[in-house]
């Protein structure tokens, strides 16, 4: 399924921005465990650097899933003199009931 085009600098809604830092977060750490698995097989000079790795990517997980998204609307230019709305004003009155 096809994503629809972005034409808006607005951020994406709050869920779908903890549903994409969650995804980063799981592929990160399953990339950890990955290093650990392959830290087992692999010879002593390539073992050391996946362990390393592995020690490394929960900070690096964590940091990406609090990322949040920082864009902000970007401020609009001054608008020329238009003519505006008045203000919210009450209207005194009083309700009358009918009776028939």
């Amino acid at each position: 399924m096809r994503r629809p085009a972005l034409i808006t600098s607005a951020r994406i809604g709050r869920s779908l921005d903890t549903d994409a830092r969650r995804v980063r977060y799981l592929w990160t750490m399953g990339v950890r465990v990955a290093c650990f698995l392959a830290a087992t097989m692999t010879p002593l000079p390539w073992n050391l650097l996946l362990l390393l790795a592995a020690a490394v990517l929960p900070t690096i997980a964590v940091m990406l899933a609090n990322a949040i998204d920082q864009r902000r609307l970007p401020e609009p230019e001054s608008e020329p003199d238009r003519p505006q709305l008045p203000g919210a004003e009450t209207v005194g009155g009083t309700v009358e009931d009918e009776q028939e």
